[in-house]
C-alpha cells in the first residue's frame, strides 16, 4: 500500500476546488456553526461562573447581580461583534477590525493575541476535559494524563485535516448532549425553588445595604467588578464567528447573525443560569469537585430518580457530557486559528504557506502549527488549568478590547444621517469599556501569576511577523524593479498567430505572476540557444489558497490575472514570429498541477524541455528558505523521476 492511498485513507479523498458544488457541501449552515464555533463560548461554563462565584467570597448573596451582568455582557459583546459580522463578510474578524480601523501594527497586536488565544483554547479545552475524566478514574491515572492530552489533540489534528465538516459532524451528539442535559438541570434547578425568586431581589437588595454599611460602597463595588472580571473567561468564544465568516454558507452574513444569537442566547442562559443554581442551591467549594458538580449533584438528588446508585450514573453522564463539550471547544481552535493566520499570511506578517489548502480543502499548515504549539503549552504548563486560565483570559480581552475601539473609530468616522450609526457608537463604545476594564483587573491582578507570559508570548509573535513582513517588502520590491527591467522589452512587428509544431524542438516555461521573471526566462534562453527551439510554450499554475477558494468572486479574478499574464507571454512570441501557446491549471497543490500540465505537454510535444527561474537571494538563510516554497526544485525532482528533462534558472534579487 503506497503513501497516497494510507493518506487517503486517513484524510479522506481529495476534493475539486473548482466544483461549485464542493464549496456549498463544505460550508457551515447556521446550526452546524453554531456547534463547531459556540463550542467554545459554551464550554467555558465548566469554569468562568465558577470563578466568579468564587471570588464573591462568603458573600455569596451577590451572586445575583453577577448572574444578571453576565448574561447581559454576552448580549452587548455578541451584539457588537455582529457589526463586525456585516462590516468584514469575508472573515478576519478581530484582526481585520484592528487592522482596516486602527492601522495595522494594532492589526498584527490583535492577529498575535488571536493566535495565542485559539492556541490557548486547544489547551486549556483539553486540559479541562482531561481533568474532568480523571476524576473518575482512580489516582493512579493522574501522571499519565498529559499523554492523554497529546493523544485527544492528535485526534482533532487527524479530524480537522480531514475536513471541518467532518470534524463538526462527529462531535455534533457530544454538543447536543450538553445542551439538553444543562438545560434540564438549569430549568428545573430553578423551578424547584420558584417560591423564593419573587423575595430574591429585595432580600439581595437588603444584604448589600448592609454590607456597605461595613465595608462601604466602594469596597462593595470593588468586590463586584474584581468578581466580574475573574469570571472574563466566560465570554471567550464569542469572537469565534467573526473570525470565521468564510466559513458560513451564503449569505454569510445573514448566517453569521443567526449563529451569534443562538450562541449569545446558549451562552446566557448556560452562564447566568449557573450562577443562579449556585445561589439557590447554596453552593459550597468541595474538595475534588468542581462546584458545577457538587450543585449538579444537588439538583439530581432531589429529582428521586430512583437511588444513589441512579443519581450518580445521571452526575456521571452530565460531567461526561461537560467534558466532551470541552473536547468540541477545541475544535473551535483548529478552525479559527488558521483562519486568523490565514488573514495574516495574506499581509506578509506570517509566512505565505499558511495560505495553502490541502487536498481536503482545509489550511491544513495552519491545523498542524496550532496542534504543535497547544501541545508545546501543555507541556511547558503541566496542563495546569489555573495558568492556562490567565493567559487566556487576557488575550482574548485585549483582541475584544482593540475590536470594539475599532469600532467605536469606525462610527465616529461614519456619521451619516442614513444610519443608525449613534446607537452603534453607543453599543460598541459600552463593549470597549467593559472589555478594557476587564483586561486592565486582570493585567493587574493576575500578572505574577502568568500574566507576563501572555505578554512575552504576543511581544515575541508580534517581533517575528515584522522580521517576516520586512523580508517580504525587500523581496517584492526587489522583484518589481526586475519587471520595470523587463517592462521595455519591445514587441515584434507580426500580429499573426503561430500554432507550435508538435515535431519541433519546444522550450516550456514554468511562470508565476511576474511578467519579468518570466521575460527573463524567455530571452536567457534564446541567447543561451540561438535558433534551436521553435516552440515557445508557457504554464502556470495557480494555488486555490484559502482567501482564492473563501472570497466572493476572487477564483473568477484569479482566473482572469492568470490568463492575461499568459497572454501576454504568446502575444510577445508571436509579434517576433515565434510559435507559442500556454496551459492553465489551477489546484491546492502548485507543484501537482505543475506536474500533471508538465507531463501533459510532454506527451503532446515529445521533444520538449523545461525550464524555470528561481529566485537567489545574496544571503540565504533558513529565514528565506522558510518563507519561500522551493517549488522549482521540488518539480525538477518529479519530472526527473518522469524521464523529463528541466533547467531551473537562477534569478538574483
Amino acid at each position: 500500500m503506497n503513501n497516497k492511498k494510507i493518506r487517503e485513507i486517513i484524510l479522506g479523498k481529495p476534493l475539486d476546488p473548482l466544483k461549485s458544488e464542493t464549496r456549498h457541501s463544505m460550508a457551515l449552515v447556521a446550526f452546524l456553526a453554531w456547534v463547531g464555533l459556540g463550542a467554545d463560548g459554551l464550554s467555558s461554563s465548566a469554569y468562568g461562573p465558577e470563578e466568579t462565584f468564587k471570588a464573591l467570597g462568603a458573600h455569596t448573596h451577590l451572586g445575583l447581580y453577577m448572574a444578571i451582568a453576565t448574561a447581559l455582557t454576552v448580549f452587548i459583546i455578541a451584539l457588537a461583534y455582529n457589526q463586525v459580522i456585516e462590516l468584514f463578510p469575508t472573515g478576519g474578524g478581530g484582526y481585520r477590525v484592528a487592522s482596516k480601523l486602527v492601522g495595522p501594527y494594532m492589526g498584527l497586536i490583535s492577529g498575535c493575541a488571536l493566535i495565542l488565544d485559539y492556541v490557548l483554547t486547544i489547551a486549556i479545552s483539553i486540559a479541562s476535559g482531561v481533568d474532568a475524566l480523571a476524576s473518575f478514574l482512580p489516582l493512579g491515572f493522574q501522571p499519565y494524563k498529559l499523554w492523554a492530552e497529546a493523544f485527544f489533540i492528535a485526534v482533532l489534528i487527524v479530524m480537522n485535516l480531514r475536513g471541518l465538516k467532518e470534524a463538526i459532524q462527529i462531535l455534533l451528539p457530544i454538543f447536543l448532549g450538553f445542551v439538553a442535559t444543562h438545560l434540564i438541570l438549569i430549568v428545573y434547578g430553578i423551578t424547584a425553588h420558584a417560591s423564593y425568586l419573587p423575595d430574591l431581589m429585595p432580600s439581595t437588595i437588603d444584604e448589600t445595604v448592609n454590607l456597605a454599611g461595613s465595608i462601604g460602597w466602594a469596597g462593595v463595588a470593588g468586590m463586584l467588578l474584581l468578581a466580574y472580571s475573574q469570571g472574563g473567561g466566560t465570554y471567550t468564544g464569542l469572537e469565534a464567528v467573526s473570525n470565521n465568516v468564510n466559513l458560513l454558507a451564503e449569505p454569510r452574513v445573514r448566517t453569521g447573525k443567526v449563529t451569534m444569537i443562538y450562541m449569545a442566547l446558549s451562552l446566557a442562559v448556560t452562564a447566568g443560569g449557573i450562577i443562579l443554581l449556585y445561589l439557590l442551591w447554596d453552593a459550597r467549594p468541595m474538595p475534588g469537585e468542581t462546584l458545577n458538580a457538587s450543585t449538579f449533584k444537588s439538583i439530581i438528588a432531589s429529582m428521586n430518580l430512583g437511588g444513589p446508585f441512579i443519581n450518580q450514573v445521571v452526575l456521571v453522564v452530565v460531567l461526561a457530557f461537560e467534558a466532551g463539550l470541552l473536547f468540541v471547544a477545541a475544535n473551535t481552535g483548529f478552525l479559527g486559528g488558521p483562519s486568523v493566520l490565514s488573514n495574516m499570511a495574506a499581509d506578509s506578517w506570517v509566512p505565505h504557506k499558511f495560505r495553502y489548502l490541502s487536498t481536503r480543502l482545509v489550511t491544513q499548515n495552519g491545523i498542524l502549527v496550532m496542534g504543535l504549539a497547544a501541545l508545546a503549552i501543555l507541556f511547558w504548563t503541566g496542563g495546569s488549568v489555573t495558568l492556562l486560565v490567565v493567559l487566556y483570559s487576557i488575550s482574548v480581552f485585549l483582541t475584544f478590547a482593540i475590536s470594539l475601539f475599532g469600532l467605536c473609530l469606525y462610527w465616529a468616522r461614519n456619521r451619516k444621517r442614513d444610519t443608525p450609526w449613534l446607537r452603534r457608537l453607543l453599543l460598541s463604545l459600552l463593549g470597549f469599556v467593559i472589555c478594557a476594564g476587564i483586561l486592565a483587573i486582570l493585567l493587574v491582578e493576575r500578572f505574577a501569576e502568568g500574566g507576563w507570559a501572555t505578554v512575552v508570548i504576543i511581544g515575541a509573535i508580534a517581533a517575528l511577523c515584522s522580521v517576516i513582513r520586512r523580508h517580504y517588502r525587500e523581496t517584492k520590491r526587489a522583484i518589481h524593479s526586475v519587471d520595470e527591467v523587463f517592462a521595455t522589452q519591445p514587441f515584434g512587428p507580426n500580429r499573426e498567430a503561430m500554432e507550435p509544431d508538435p515535431d519541433n524542438q519546444t522550450a516550456v516555461f514554468i511562470v508565476g505572476t511576474s511578467r519579468g521573471g518570466g521575460l527573463h526566462a524567455l530571452l536567457w534562453v534564446q541567447r543561451m540557444f540561438p535558433a534551436h527551439f521553435k516552440n515557445f510554450l508557457f504554464v502556470n499554475a495557480r494555488t486555490v489558497d484559502s482567501h482564492a477558494y473563501g472570497g466572493i468572486g476572487a477564483m473568477d479574478q484569479m482566473r482572469e490575472e492568470a490568463a492575461e499574464t499568459l497572454e501576454y507571454f504568446v502575444d510577445f512570441c508571436h509579434s517576433h514570429s515565434m510559435a507559442a501557446s500556454s496551459y492553465l491549471g489551477f489546484g491546492t497543490d502548485a507543484v501537482d498541477e505543475v506536474t500533471r500540465l508538465c507531463e501533459q505537454i510532454s506527451e503532446e510535444f515529445p521533444n520538449a524541455i523545461f525550464f524555470t527561474s528561481k529566485l537567489i537571494f545574496a544571503k540565504d538563510n533558513w529565514l528565506t528558505r522558510l518563507l519561500h516554497n522551493q517549488a522549482a526544485l521540488a518539480v525538477q525532482r518529479r519530472l526527473h523521476l518522469e524521464g523529463l528533462q528541466m533547467v531551473i534558472l537562477p534569478m538574483k534579487v
